[in-house]
């Protein structure tokens, strides 16, 4: 797929902070892109960038080839993180409004309104005031503003904040409809579990620079550490000799004379010479390759940046 967005060498500075150094990203079309980093990693400092609130100190952001420019953001939805409703206005007044703002007229928003009001069993919320819905509420009213002029890009960020578990699945089962239809989704997030079951492209940001980037799968497996977990019927001591020096056991625990054991190798042993090696001498019910998590190489990643700039700092006067 080629890129919708291509990000070069972007930074940005606030008085003595620093948002943003050398960033480059891209982000390719019709897929879901997630933007991660702990708070104040300069995600945010991003997104405007890219939403032509705010402008880079240096670098370049192209917007399918093109120099992105103001005429670019009509073509973008956007969803922040702070909220921007009008709490004193009827829900079906503000979506209106706000529809037309986006160049729809009054009866095409209308109709799209209506289609997205029912998708959501909100119909009776039409009359009723911004300040009269609970946070997951309006955020299913900004969502739908977000997206009503059926933008080419989304960017989201913390779309699922406020939702209780089965409208955070509806918001997510959405994003899913909006790329299958052609539209690129670029969001931020902390839920990790989101990012493994929606996400097809990640970037990792973390004090201000980028320190990963590519495919959920291939970072998962470049991050593998060779560990596996072994359910079994048989003699332990007997699987511990099988080992030799070729893994170490990191946990086991026995019941009902069932062994569940979770082991690292080592010394270049693979997972298929274990299963050889073992397969003689007990019964496996069970074998299984522990890989990280998201949320796993997420820590470790955000870990070893803190580390490294604390590192540093040892050596600096």
């Amino acid at each position: 797929m080629p890129d919708i967005l291509q990000i070069k060498n972007v930074s940005k500075k606030y008085s003595n902070h620093v948002a943003l150094n050398d960033v480059s990203l891209n982000v390719a079309e019709k897929a879901v892109f997630g933007l991660l980093g702990p708070n104040g990693a300069g995600k945010t400092s991003l997104i405007r960038i890219i939403n032509q609130i705010t402008g880079p100190d240096s670098g370049e952001i192209f917007f399918k080839g093109e120099k992105l420019t103001q005429k670019h953001v009509e073509r973008i939805g956007y969803l922040p993180e702070e909220r921007g409703l009008y709490k004193k206005m009827s829900v079906g007044d503000q979506v209106l409004y706000l529809a037309q703002l986006k160049g729809l007229s009054k009866a095409e928003a209308k109709k799209r309104l209506t289609f997205w009001f029912e998708k959501f069993e909100m119909q009776s919320w039409w009359k009723k005031k911004i300040e009269e819905l609970s946070k997951g509420m309006q955020q299913k009213v900004q969502f739908i503003v977000t997206v009503i002029h059926e933008p080419e890009l989304l960017i989201l960020d913390e779309p699922f904040s406020g939702f209780d578990p089965i409208n955070a699945q509806l918001i997510k089962n959405e994003i899913l409809e909006l790329r299958k239809k052609g539209a690129t989704v670029i969001f931020s997030t902390h839920n990790m579990g989101s990012v493994e079951e929606l996400c097809d492209n990640i970037a990792l940001i973390n004090k201000s620079e980028k320190i990963l980037d590519g495919s959920v799968k291939e970072i998962r497996k470049a991050n593998r550490t060779n560990t596996y977990k072994i359910t079994f019927k048989g003699n332990l001591l007997g699987f511990t000799n099988a080992l030799w020096t070729g893994g170490e056991i990191l946990e086991k625990h026995t019941e009902d004379e069932i062994h569940s054991v979770t082991l690292k190798l080592s010394n270049g042993v693979t997972g298929s010479q274990l299963l050889q090696a073992i397969l003689p001498i007990c019964e496996i019910h069970s074998f299984n390759e522990l890989i990280p998590s998201m949320n796993d190489i997420f820590i470790m990643k955000v870990n070893q940046g803190n580390d490294a700039v604390g590192t540093q700092s040892n050596y600096t006067e």
